[in-house]
This record gives C-alpha cells, sequence and structure tokens, in this order.
C-alpha cells in the first residue's frame, strides 16, 4: 500500500508541472521529456523501480505506464504553448491534475475500503479539488481574473474533468492514464469553446444532486460504476448547459427507467424479459439512450456561437427523451404480462421476443412520454420550460416519444438480432423520436 500511495503521489506531481506552463512557455513539454526519458532509460530495476512499476511493467522491464504519462503530458504541452497552439492552458492543467490528483485521491481511500463507490468519490473529488487549484494557478500567471464571475465555471470545469476522468478510466485499463488525459484535455476544451454561464447556486445544486441521484443509482443497483458516472455526467452538462428544466426532464427518465428495471426484477428474470447484469445500466445503455439528447444540450448551448434557433434542440431533446422513457417503461412493465403480439403482425409471440408489445406496456409507455411532455413544457419559471408553447408544445413532445417507442418496436421485429443489438435499436429510436419532435415544431 506504501508504494501505491508513493506511485500515485508521483504521478500527481508530475501532473502538477502542467500548471507551469505559462511560465515556462515554449519550454513547457521540457520537464515532460525529462521525466519520461529518466523513467525509460534511467530506472530499470531496484526500489524506485518496484514502486513506480505499473502491472504489466515488471514484466516489459520498462516503466511504460509512467512514461506514457510524461509523453501524453508533453505532448499537450506542445500544443497548449507553441505559437499558434490553441489548446488553453487551463485545459491543460485541468485534465493533467484531474488525472494525477484523482489517482492520489483514489488510492487514498483505498487505504480505508475496497468498496468500489468511495473509490470513485475519491478520484472524483480529489481530481475535481486538483483541476480546480490547477486552473487557478495558470489563470493568476496569464492575468486572467479569478473573481466571483469566474471560480463557478472554473468548478463545472474542473468537475467535469474529473468525472470524464473517472468515467473514461473505469472503461479502459487503469495504466492507461495518458488516453484518459488526452480526452480529458480535449472534453474540457470543448466546454471552455461553449463559455456556458454558471452561477454559484447552480453548480452547488447541480454538482449535489447529481452526485447524490449517483450514489442512490449505483446502492440500489440501477446503474453500474461506468453507467453511474455517465449519468451523472449527463445529467450535470443538462442542469449547466440547458437549465432547471433540462435537468429535471432527462433525471425523470434516469430514475423513473431505473426503478422501472427493478421492479418485479426476479419476475422478469424468471420469464427471461429482465435487464442484463442484474437491471444495473452501464454506459452503453446510458449512451444509447441519452447521446441523441445530450447532443441536442450540447447544440442548444452552441446555438448563439452559430447564431442558429436554439428552439428544435429543445425539442429534439424533450423528443429523445420521451421516447427514452416511453420505450423503457413499455419493455419493462410489458414484459411482465402474457399473451404479447408482435408489432407488426399483431400475432401472439413469446415473452421477450424482439418487436413483441402488450397493451399494458403501450400505456406505460404512454403514460413516461406524458410525464416527460408535462415535464419539457412546463410553465414555471423555475422549471425552464424545454419546449415553451404550452399544452401543444407538450402534446408534440408527448407524440414525439410515443412515435418513437413505436419505432423502436418495429426496429425490434425488423432489424433487430445477431449483427443490429438492442442499443443501437435504441439509438435509432430516439433519434427518430428526436426528428418527429422538431418536424412537429415547424408544424405547430
Amino acid at each position: 500500500m506504501i508504494r501505491r500511495l508513493r506511485r500515485a503521489g508521483i504521478f500527481a506531481a508530475v501532473a502538477a508541472v502542467a500548471v507551469l506552463a505559462p511560465a515556462l512557455d515554449e519550454a513547457a513539454a521540457v520537464p515532460f521529456f525529462a521525466v519520461a526519458g529518466a523513467a525509460f532509460f534511467g530506472v530499470r530495476d531496484g526500489e524506485w523501480f518496484e514502486t513506480l512499476a505499473l502491472p504489466g511493467d515488471r514484466e516489459a522491464e520498462r516503466l511504460y505506464g509512467l512514461v506514457s504519462f510524461a509523453l501524453a503530458g508533453a505532448g499537450l504541452a506542445l500544443f497548449a504553448s507553441l505559437p499558434r497552439a490553441p489548446l488553453p492552458y487551463e485545459a491543460f492543467a485541468a485534465a493533467a491534475l484531474a488525472v494525477g490528483v484523482g489517482r492520489l485521491g483514489r488510492t487514498i481511500v483505498s487505504r480505508q475500503t475496497t468498496d468500489e463507490f468511495p473509490l470513485v468519490g475519491g478520484y472524483v473529488a480529489a481530481g475535481t479539488a486538483g483541476a480546480l487549484v490547477g486552473q487557478i494557478a495558470v489563470r493568476l500567471q496569464t492575468g486572467a481574473p479569478v473573481d466571483g464571475a469566474t471560480v463557478p465555471l472554473l468548478t463545472f470545469l474542473a468537475a467535469a474533468a474529473a468525472l470524464t476522468a473517472a468515467l473514461v478510466r473505469s472503461l479502459v485499463f487503469s495504466r492507461d492514464a495518458h488516453i484518459t488525459t488526452i480526452l480529458v484535455a480535449f472534453v474540457t476544451w470543448g466546454f471552455m469553446t461553449l463559455e456556458p454561464t454558471v452561477d454559484a447556486p447552480l453548480i452547488v445544486v447541480g454538482l449535489a444532486v447529481t452526485g447524490a441521484l449517483g450514489y442512490v443509482s449505483f446502492a440500489i443497483g440501477t446503474a453500474s460504476v461506468a453507467g453511474m458516472l455517465t449519468g451523472v455526467v449527463s445529467a450535470l452538462l443538462a442542469v449547466v448547459l440547458g437549465g432547471v428544466g433540462w435537468f429535471l426532464t432527462l433525471m425523470s427518465f434516469y430514475a423513473f427507467g431505473g426503478l422501472a428495471s427493478k421492479y418485479r426484477f426476479d419476475e422478469k428474470a424468471a420469464r427471461g424479459v429482465a435487464q442484463e447484469n442484474e437491471g444495473a445500466r452501464g454506459t452503453g445503455n446510458v449512451l444509447a439512450n441519452s447521446a441523441v439528447a445530450l447532443a441536442a444540450v450540447i447544440g442548444y448551448a452552441v446555438a448563439p456561437h452559430l447564431a442558429v434557433p436554439a428552439a428544435p434542440l429543445g425539442f429534439a431533446f424533450a423528443g429523445a427523451t420521451a421516447t427514452a422513457m416511453a420505450d423503457t417503461l413499455s419493455s419493462e412493465i410489458g414484459g411482465l404480462y402474457d399473451g404479447p403480439r408482435l408489432v407488426t403482425t399483431l400475432r401472439r409471440v413469446e415473452p421477450g421476443t424482439d418487436g413483441a408489445i402488450t397493451w399494458q406496456g403501450e400505456l406505460a409507455g404512454l403514460s413516461g412520454a406524458l410525464l416527460v411532455g408535462a415535464l419539457a413544457a412546463g410553465g414555471a419559471p423555475l422549471l425552464d420550460p424545454v419546449v415553451p408553447g404550452g399544452v401543444a408544445a407538450g402534446g408534440a413532445v408527448v407524440a414525439a416519444g410515443v412515435a418513437g417507442m413505436t419505432l423502436d418496436s418495429l426496429l425490434g421485429a425488423l432489424i433487430e438480432g445477431d449483427r443490429i443489438g438492442n442499443q443501437t435499436v435504441n439509438f435509432l429510436a430516439t433519434l427518430g423520436g428526436a426528428v418527429v419532435a422538431v418536424a412537429l415544431w415547424a408544424v405547430v
């Protein structure tokens, strides 16, 4: 354990060099190249090697993990410091410290417990703190403002960097810190480009609520660690880039969809219609149902920069979310009833057949679409409605959700199988729901 802690501390120290990039200017990559060279050529055995070696390094007799991390830092430093290089120093520092300090935080927590959620929590908390400090240190060197107007934004960027790092880490091998750092740097850069307006209460409430809901989803088994992190990142983006109404609309799907998956789970498992992985949704499942909605959120944030109307993106978001909700409730509730019929022929088929529907499931799906439609078109100022326009807008969202649910059933009956999986069908259905919602917006 002491060796792991020392190793994590050294990775964090290497990451911390990123905050010196503004002062070093065009030489910002030199310290990282020096670390990589020393680790590759100078440390081949002995106590330092045993301390710094990651799984696989001992067999290769090279510190490839540390070397790769340092080279990733060098590459990002070049991209941030060379003339006309576009990567902001803040994005570089946030990414390096989110990964390096996040790793240290996880290692510290691992001295007390091996439970995955506290370990992830330690990674995200430490990574957020490191990324925030790194951005502030960079701004102090460059003369950029650090005040009450900018700190909430920097906090959002730090949290987004740490959550993205934790998510990428959960999807790849933990030794691939170099890949994680590069991806996080570009994600952070993208968020900075959007220039979102973030106030302190919004970021505090957003982080608290999304973190709490992420814990609940993991604790009750409705999401895996990767799925939980994906959901938290998605919810944070919705509340910051969209608003409270967007957040509540998306969270309605995560909450009710997750609970529906666990509802009478043993009975569904016995019938062969239960969600895989004991009902815990992973990243693939979450993104299959949410990718279109998230693209709409980001598009909504980008719209002012491109001078394009934002309203259709709100309808796309609501239509995709209504589809995901309707389809999930239809499948999870409808699978509990006998006598399903194939949507294309209305002939009776076995429970669990792709494209099978029941009237109970259709009714549950309609109820889900109605809920999303009501939330998306909510008129109270606090809710920041996604689709302003009252009853007509809400009706368009409901219709889009039902259309997307029906499309999912049709695709399931016609093309789902060995080559086209359920997640692809879900994605296409939510895309269809979004298209229908935008088309109805154009008509209404």
